[in-house]
């Protein structure tokens, strides 16, 4: 299949007036960083007429059109995804329980199976709205990451859910076992996460980073490791994992935040103990409230019981 070219006209908003032409391509269309900036290097972001550079600066109003090319490996194919349940659907929206080792949709690196390509498979249509590799996704979890998740079909539901997420109108709820006691039992991080200084594939807490807030609360204490709810105000990539991890409670299991190898072993895991255990919104049609609970995963259960025996 040969990938075409996509065009698109839009205006800058006013939170993004001042920023470079890089990132406010990123953040409005979704595209990594670096696929922005190829993007502008290739001629393919114009404002009356003239190409605009990657370090330009935005300004609130400006109309420009951007045009590319979506890489190959973006592309959504249809492939049956071993495990992926749909928990609810209608006309307007899908809610998923999402096994870890599958990503949210396709991107640069990953040859896995994702939500999209398995709903693809299932016969599932989603809305057309975002870019091409990732249409009708208004929210992710990691690949690592077990749980709840929904994709919109209408793009009225994109358009809805994407504002609900925006305005923290959704209620996410996560359980991870993490290492050690944290202390106080229950509490909340605030703090800034951005891209890690030295590693193109972590995040870390720093200065410049987007606002995150995160709440805790101990449901149960092992000897080593802790059960916690967790319940997130904002949507960072690797939030819990990187809050956490700060606090020096990584997910166990969670060897690229620093987590113990040893105890990944001795509980059997190769991923991060962290599920998407609750979510709930309202309908984007009629404002109805939606709620979804999920059960853990056969791993995760198992996990928990090798703690307790402990």
């Amino acid at each position: 299949m040969v990938s075409e070219t996509e065009t698109a006209s839009f205006e800058i908003p006013r939170e993004l007036s001042g920023e470079r032409a890089d990132v406010a391509i990123s953040r409005i269309f979704g595209f990594s960083r670096n696929f922005a900036a190829e993007i502008i290097e290739n001629g393919g972001l114009v404002f009356e007429g003239q190409r605009v550079r990657k370090s330009d600066s935005m300004v609130t109003g400006a109309k420009l059109e951007l045009t590319w090319t979506p890489k190959r490996d973006l592309i959504v194919e249809p492939l049956h995804v071993e495990g992926l349940a749909i928990v609810f659907e209608d006309q307007d929206l899908v809610v998923v329980d999402k096994p870890a080792g599958v990503a949210s949709h396709p991107s640069t690196g990953w040859e896995g199976p994702t939500v999209l390509g398995g709903l693809a498979s299932a016969g599932v249509a989603v809305s057309g709205l975002g870019p091409v590799e990732r249409a009708g996704i208004v929210h992710r979890l990691d690949v690592g990451t077990s749980g709840l998740m929904v994709v919109a079909k209408s793009d009225l539901a994109y358009i809805e859910l994407k504002k609900a997420f925006k305005n923290r109108e959704v209620s996410k709820i996560y359980h991870a076992v993490v290492q050690g006691h944290p202390d106080p039992l229950a509490g909340k991080i605030d703090a800034p996460i951005g891209r890690h200084p030295s590693s193109r594939w972590k995040f870390a807490i720093t200065s410049d980073g987007k606002p995150s807030v995160t709440h805790y609360a101990t449901l149960e204490a092992f000897r080593s490791a802790t059960l916690v709810e967790v319940q997130l105000e904002t949507g960072r990539t690797h939030q819990i994992r990187v809050h956490m991890a700060a606090g020096h409670h990584p997910c166990v299991g969670d060897e690229t935040y620093g987590a113990s190898t040893s105890l990944s072993k001795e509980l059997n895991l190769s991923r991060q103990w962290l599920h998407a255990v609750r979510l709930g919104f309202r309908h984007p049609r009629d404002a109805e409230e939606l709620a979804f609970e999920s059960e853990y995963p056969t791993e995760l259960e198992n996990a928990i019981e090798i703690l307790r025996r402990q």
